[in-house]
């Protein structure tokens, strides 16, 4: 742990992953974090140089807690098939190493919503995590707030309503709606701008650090925009018209509806229609711009929609689910 006001040495779980990687890669372009990836003992992974590597194995807690000791933060990214009961055992891990600073694994919509959480119920978890962070008592957090991933969900048709190769999509009312979204590389400029402010204030400033966030949900965005907009870009880089294109509506609440029918069925792809459809909703809860993001506050650059497009645009031309 680290005497300093800054955070020195940061421990990743999913370093190789999606969202991992570019958090790794942008920690590491600091040049002020020594990062350490906590692998399982069986993985493969590959990771960029400098990256400090320790194996760790689930089934033996004492492994996690070894990997964690004199880490000044944990930051947390897991995909949605890990096993339940992982999260927490990398927190309760935290506490008993003594790691003071956590990023669970939030990387989502806003899981403060009540309403939402309440519509999408794998939000509980993010929710239950945080909760087990304070009741400890041995580790702070700040939860990371993104909205969806553009480029992962652009690609996906069940998604944000797009099918690249076909030129169709479906708007979900009227298209209009406005939500939050990050793409990777601006998620990973997020954190490495975040583990990078003092943690107690500097010059003055008494909202840039992590003082001033601890054990809150934050909001970071690369873009507001509908479904409309999406389609706007989505012309631009492809050269095409509106007239190319196949528009279809449905009613947002009608599709979330039918998402929740067809996961009691069985049917996968009724998990993202009713996860992606519901932020869609009138009431607002995919835009947290109304709450205020933190983007100032970490000096994050504007992005490009287009070329965010561009990239989902490639994904969608492989396997979109992986």
């Amino acid at each position: 742990m680290t005497a300093s006001n800054r955070i020195e040495k940061v421990a990743i779980v999913g370093a190789s992953g999606h969202s991992g990687s570019f958090m790794t890669n942008a920690l590491l372009e600091t040049g002020r974090h020594q990062v350490t990836a906590l692998t399982r003992v069986d993985s493969e992974s590959k990771f960029p140089d400098g990256v400090v590597i320790k194996k760790i194995d689930y089934s033996r807690p004492e492994t996690l807690v070894d990997a964690l000791r004199g880490q000044d933060a944990l930051v947390i990214t897991l995909s949605g098939h890990t096993p339940k009961g992982t999260e927490l055992q990398l927190v309760n891990a935290a506490g008993e190493a003594g790691v003071p600073w956590i990023l669970p694994n939030e990387w989502s919509p806003d899981t403060a919503n009540e309403a939402l959480v309440k519509d999408v119920f794998v939000f509980e978890f993010k929710v239950a995590t945080r909760k087990a962070i304070t009741e400890l008592g041995k580790s702070s957090f700040i939860s990371v707030s993104t909205g969806f991933w553009y480029e992962w969900s652009l690609a996906i048709k069940p998604a944000y309503g797009f099918d690249f190769d076909s030129r169709t999509v479906t708007f979900f009312d009227d298209g209009e709606t406005k939500i939050c979204t990050t793409t990777w590389p601006h998620l990973g400029r997020a954190v490495a701008a975040l583990l990078s402010l003092p943690i107690q204030a500097e010059g003055g400033d008494d909202k840039a650090c992590l003082d001033a966030l601890r054990n809150q949900v934050v909001y970071v965005n690369s873009f507001n925009v509908s479904q409309r907009d999406m389609l706007e870009s989505a012309l631009r880089v492809t050269g095409t018209r509106e007239s190319d294109w196949t528009i279809t509506r449905v009613s947002a609440e009608q599709r979330y509806a039918d998402g929740v029918r067809e996961i009691k069925e069985g049917v996968r792809v009724g998990f993202a229609k009713m996860m992606y459809t519901r932020v869609f909703f009138a009431d607002g809860c995919g835009d947290f711009e109304t709450k205020g993001t933190i983007n100032g506050v970490l000096g994050l650059p504007k992005e490009d929609m287009d070329t965010a497009t561009r990239a989902a645009i490639e994904r969608s031309k492989g396997p979109v689910w992986v």
